[in-house]
């Protein structure tokens, strides 16, 4: 049996690992544990938000007995065309190796770059954007700024995939 610990209790997260990993392994046990990034709340770029997947994976990698642990991390990076969301994934195993996998990327709205540039969290500012409540847990501001056409959960999905190909990669290579 596989034993994957995912670094999060995100539902949009969780999700995006359990139908990336169901797609392609059997006999899987999910084990979904809150734990830190180590970076800020909101990582201000493609190196803290890769930092923030690879740490999330690696501490509850440490905290179990698992096989893998898997970290998934959403933050914003300063282009010179603006700001724009971005997305990474990092999964650890317990041999020590490291695979990372980056996603889509979209421009931010103006205003909503304006309050992340004073340091404001891009789930509160979705909110207040949107008048609801949760929209890090569901579609997202990629599923807001893409009208639904790819959701938060799709996303990280695609990462997740990434991540999959390269594991499946890596057995294969490896016997």
């Amino acid at each position: 049996m596989l034993k994957i610990t995912i670094g999060t209790q995100n539902k949009a997260k969780v999700e995006a690992i359990q139908k990336g990993f169901q797609e392609h392994y059997e006999n899987i046990r999910f084990e979904c544990l809150k734990t830190e990034s180590n970076v800020s709340e909101q990582p201000f770029s493609d190196q803290e938000t890769i930092e923030g997947a690879l740490n999330r994976a690696k501490n509850v990698l440490r905290m179990t007995e698992a096989d893998i642990g898997i970290g998934l991390e959403g933050g914003v990076t300063e282009t010179l065309y603006g700001m724009f969301l971005c997305n990474w994934g990092g999964l650890v195993d317990r041999k020590g190796n490291e695979i990372i996998a980056g996603g889509a990327r979209i421009s931010l709205p103006a205003e909503i770059g304006r309050g992340l540039r004073q340091g404001r969290e891009l789930g509160p500012l979705m909110d207040e954007y949107t008048h609801r409540t949760g929209i890090r847990q569901s579609e997202g501001a990629v599923g807001i700024f893409t009208d639904g056409v790819v959701t938060r959960d799709a996303m990280f999905h695609h990462v997740v995939q990434l991540l999959i190909g390269q594991l499946k990669y890596r057995e294969k290579q490896n016997g």
